[in-house]
């Protein structure tokens, strides 16, 4: 029972294969092999995009500092939510990599709204030199509340930002676990709703570490190799990483993965509503559950053999009816019966 987060589950066998297929005698370095450009233009049909750059990254920081990094001059600024991953959880990569700083947007459930959006921008670049200028917006989806944009509300927040000539970046680490979720494309998901770059994350969804990093204009494509290089994130067997994507991708494993995680996350939430003095916190739309329950509750259930998921404050420590807030993540490997163990635990 280990729902601490899908970046800790296994690779899956298909990506693992992948990887030993590859593994085969010689290939030219740093992307410059035939299955870089065989991945890469996987990538382009998924996207339905056979213009865009891809090029691969081993992990999702180095893809959205890069990414932002090529769409960012320093004296500007990027606008994301308060709870954004670029904000919350990468050691200021964004900021290293651009120079710039970050113009947090309130948030509803973990997402922008268009007029939070609006009111942050007109705030900044009205101090002319002396102020930072408008830079790109970042989305995150799924969000780090474990929310999901619809379309509409990501092509509303894209519609504010090409007002005032700015681009948007998506941070898609569980991309697939929000696409699947929408029950969209791809396309549709991205420079359909007025997305400019992606993260499409891998990692998180059954791979060993890839992200690939749509460019759907290919204006900014060399300037995002050069920064790659000079961030010392050109692998030189790069062939490995590119054959992870191509397991990923290969009969839509993709979307298995994510439909595997995103039901497993439905199952664990239908089982929590039920449980006494538990609260769930946002609504659950893809693999992340956020919630509220008593110490004694959280203590039972990790020393009951769930020892393993983010709990916000000591379980053995304090108050027993005191209530404390924690996250579940699933990811494609949980099976119904290691979700209906914890349920049972709960439920005391």
């Amino acid at each position: 029972m280990y729902f601490l987060s899908d970046n800790a589950g296994p690779v899956h066998p298909n990506v693992i294969d992948a990887i030993v297929q590859a593994n085969a005698g010689y290939a030219p370095g740093y992307g410059d092999d035939p299955l870089t450009e065989t991945a890469r233009n996987l990538v382009r049909d998924v996207f339905e995009a056979p213009d865009a750059a891809v090029e691969f990254v081993v992990n999702g920081t180095s893809a959205n500092a890069l990414l932002l990094a090529t769409m960012t001059q320093p004296w500007e600024t990027i606008f994301c939510a308060d709870v954004a991953h670029i904000h919350k959880d990468e050691c200021n990569a964004p900021e290293f990599y651009t120079q710039a700083k970050l113009s947090l947007v309130p948030t509803v459930n973990g997402k922008m709204t268009p007029e939070a959006l609006r009111t942050k921008i007109l705030a900044e670049q009205n101090r002319g030199v002396h102020g930072p200028q408008r830079g790109p917006l970042s989305i995150t989806q799924v969000t780090e509340k474990g929310t999901i944009y619809s379309l509409d509300e990501i092509r509303a927040l894209t519609d504010v930002a090409r007002e005032f000539g700015i681009k948007t970046h998506l941070d898609g680490a569980r991309f697939a676990n929000g696409l699947v979720a929408l029950g969209c494309s791809a396309a549709e998901m991205s420079w359909k709703a007025g997305v400019d770059t992606v993260s499409f994350g891998g990692t998180k969804n059954g791979a060993m570490g890839v992200e690939a990093c749509v460019i759907f204009d290919p204006d900014l494509a060399w300037e995002f190799e050069l920064r790659r290089k000079r961030g010392g994130h050109l692998l030189s067997k790069h062939r490995y990483l590119s054959a992870q994507m191509l397991g990923y991708l290969a009969d839509d494993l993709w979307l298995e993965t994510a439909r595997a995680a995103n039901a497993r996350c439905a199952q664990l939430a239908a089982g929590l509503y039920d449980v006494p003095d538990l609260t769930v916190q946002f609504a659950v739309q893809a693999n992340i559950i956020f919630f509220a329950m008593p110490r004694r509750a959280h203590k039972r259930a990790l020393d009951g053999g769930a020892a393993y998921y983010v709990v916000n404050g000591d379980p053995d420590d304090g108050d027993p009816a005191e209530m404390l807030t924690g996250r579940l993540v699933t990811d494609w490997s949980i099976t119904a019966a290691d979700v209906q163990q914890f349920i049972d635990l709960l439920h005391g």
